[in-house]
Order: C-alpha cells, then structure tokens, then sequence
C-alpha cells in the first residue's frame, strides 16, 4: 500500500470539509456586522431580532468549525513531517500568527460580542462584531499567507537542508497570496448572501408571517451576492496571469509542460514532474460561478415591488442555490492544490519527500478516524442550523414594569 496518496487523500478531504465551515464564517460575520450596523443607528427592533437570528446561525457554524480546524492542524505533525522539518521556520510562522493572534482574538471578541447583549453600551458592542469580521480576514490572510508560499515560493534563503525566512516583505507581497485572499473573500461574501437569500425564501414559501423580517434579509443576501459574485469571477480571472509566471503547468499547453518537466529533470532526476489534468476543476467552479452570479443578480432585481415573492418559483431556485457555493469552492481548492503536484513547495520540495515516516496502515486509520469526526461535524452542523433556520426568528417579549402602588393614588 503506497502511503502518500493516502495521506493526501486525507489532508484534502480534512482541508476541503474544515472549508465549508471557513467560508460561511466568512460570509455571515459581515452581514451580521451589517445588520447590527443599522440596528445601532436606527434602533429598529426589526434589525435586532435579525441580528440575533442571523447571529445564532453564526455562532454554530463558528463554534462546530474550530474543532474541525484544529483536526486539520493535527496532520502536519502526524502525515507530513518532512515539510514541517524543510519549512516550519517559513510554512509554520504565518500559521502560528494566525492561531495565537488572530483565532484566539476572533473567539474572544465573539465570546464578548455573545455574552455582551444588554450588559455593554451599544456601540462597544457593535465594534465587538466588526473586530470579530477583522480578525476573520485576518485569520484568513495568514492561511493564505502560508499556501501562496507552497504554491510560489519567495522570501527564502537555504540553510544547509532547511529553509529559513529571509525577506518578509517578499513573503507578504507574495504575488500568489493578494489575488487569491481577495477571491476566497469574496466567495464566502457570495455563499453568505445565498445562504441568506435561501433561508429566508423557505420562509416565505412556508408563508412566514414575519414578511419585514425576511423581505430585509433576503433583499441583504441577494444584493452582497450579487456584487460579491461579480468580486469572485473577476479576482478568479486576474489569478490566471500570475498562475502563467509562477505555477505554468497548472494551466497546462505542451511549450509550458516541456518547461516545467525539463526544470524538474534537471533539480530532482528523471521522473514525471507535471500535474494532473485539474482542468475539470477549473471548469466546473467557472460554471457555478457564472450561474450563481446570473440568479444572484437576476433575484435581486425581482425583489422590487416584491416579484421574487408573488412569483414563488423563484424561492425554490434559492433555496436549491445555498449548496452551490461551496460546491464551487472545494472545486476551486482541488484546481489550487492538485494543480501544485508532484510539489508540497512548488520547485522545492516534492510530496513524496515531505510525508512523514509512518506506515500507510497507520496513515489508512487516521484517515478514517478522522474522516468520521469530521463528516459527523458537518451532519451536526447542518443539522443544527437546519433546525435554527427553519424555527425562524422567535420573538423577543419586553416586559413591563407595574408602576408603584403610590403612584397610582
């Protein structure tokens, strides 16, 4: 049994899973912010109660995710120690930036934002959740910090067997990381406002007597999608420029793969060192794309004078679009990852040289240990917030204080 295609089955089925969670953390953080934006200014008790709701749904995504972040991190220890080794001092910094800095600040500011309700002047608790949204870019830019330098490689000096950190600027101005970070952003923009748009179209076609409610939020959801959709595609095409520098074989053409086989022959010896065909990928995430932005847009049009609604057809469409953009998004990871084989650090390090030193059996059981934690998590996930979204906002009851006998008289 050959143990590196197990272990990066593994790490790609863990990674992908880990991603549904990311992305709608992503997303539903600013809309919430947004909301509660609105609420903070205007006092509305229509955008409270949406920001508790939306804020409730949040909060499950978020909470059921860390545990599936931190099964992903146990795999670099167990599965690939040889890249830990190469190039933890470079790989392992912006990851480490990203759990004590920016993690543990995101689940502090959220722990504060959740028990904070009614106990802290309103607009402390309004900056609590756009620090939450700040430190989830945040933590997001360290991730991807740490994946552009596997894809291109920059800002390194060799010493002896190992690579060290010798110019952080480059690292940061990684041309493989601004593009890329501003895609992934705009895509968890895009599934939070479908998630959104979908949820409250089940409402009205339930016949919701909360019509204000889910007319606000609907009208939220389609519009950031929309936009957010328009992001997507278009810091998807600028990456193709940058992918025809650093990473030519991804793309594939005959003069490019002779370019990349020849530098791979001429470093590590004859051997195949071209990607696999990851085209499917690319094309199948561009298809989702461009029919999400098109019913994105298209919904959000329908929402004036409230067609999207007396139409009905619509809603169903919407509420069939929430699993799209994720779909789209672990298409997206297998053409960004797969695309850098047979490479863990493109023109450094090969795959087979950063597995760990284990046997494929060991590697085989943690595969499916894992894989069941984290395929229960996700049932858990959605199920809970299944049951959360199709409950509906409850009502919040205010409660009035009997003037003093005294003051009767």
């Amino acid at each position: 049994m050959d143990l590196v295609p197990i272990a990066r089955l593994q790490f790609a089925t863990t990674t992908s899973l880990h991603f549904l969670f990311v992305l709608l953390t992503l997303g539903l953080a600013p809309l919430i912010a947004l909301i509660q934006t609105r609420y903070t200014i205007s006092r509305r008790p229509v955008h409270k109660r949406m920001t508790r709701f939306w804020g409730h749904l949040y909060v499950i995504n978020y909470v059921l995710g860390i545990a599936t972040g931190i099964v992903m991190e146990f795999q670099f220890g167990l599965n690939w120690t040889g890249l830990t080794a190469f190039a933890g001092d470079v790989f392992g910094a912006p990851l480490a930036i990203e759990t004590l800095v920016a993690f543990f600040l995101e689940s502090t500011f959220l722990g504060l934002w959740i028990f904070g309700w009614g106990k802290l002047n309103r607009w402390v608790h309004l900056a609590l959740i756009w620090l939450v949204v700040l430190t989830a870019y945040l933590s997001a830019f360290w991730v991807m910090g740490a994946n552009a330098f596997l894809q291109n490689p920059v800002g390194y000096r060799m010493d002896g067997d190992v690579l060290r950190l010798a110019d952080f600027g480059a690292f940061l101005s990684n041309p493989s990381l601004w593009n890329a970070l501003a895609h992934v952003l705009a895509a968890g923009l895009l599934a939070g406002g479908i998630f959104m748009a979908g949820v409250s179209a089940y409402h009205f076609i339930r016949r919701t007597s909360e019509v204000e409610f889910f007319r606000r939020s609907m009208r939220l959801g389609l519009g950031v999608a929309a936009v957010a959709s328009s992001l997507t595609i278009g810091f998807g095409f600028q990456q193709f420029t940058v992918l025809d520098k650093v990473q030519p074989a991804k793309l594939g053409g005959p003069e490019k793969d002779a370019v990349v086989q020849a530098a791979g022959e001429a470093k590590f010896g004859p051997g195949t060192y071209l990607p696999p065909d990851v085209g499917p990928f690319l094309g199948n995430m561009i298809m989702i794309g461009f029919l999400l932005s098109t019913a994105a847009w298209v919904a959000w049009l329908l929402c004036f004078r409230n067609w999207i609604v007396k139409l009905r057809v619509p809603l169903y469409l919407l509420m069939a679009l929430i699993p799209l953009p994720f779909v789209a998004a672990i298409f997206g990871w297998l053409f960004r990852e797969m695309g850098r084989q047979p490479f863990l650090i493109n023109g450094l390090l090969l795959t087979s040289d950063g597995v760990s030193s284990v046997s494929a059996d060991s590697v085989l059981a943690s595969y499916i240990a894992f894989t069941i934690v984290l395929v229960g998590l996700v049932i858990t996930n959605w199920v809970l917030i299944a049951r959360v979204a199709k409950r509906g906002p409850r009502l919040e009851m205010h409660v009035v204080k009997p003037e003093p006998i005294m003051a009767t008289l």
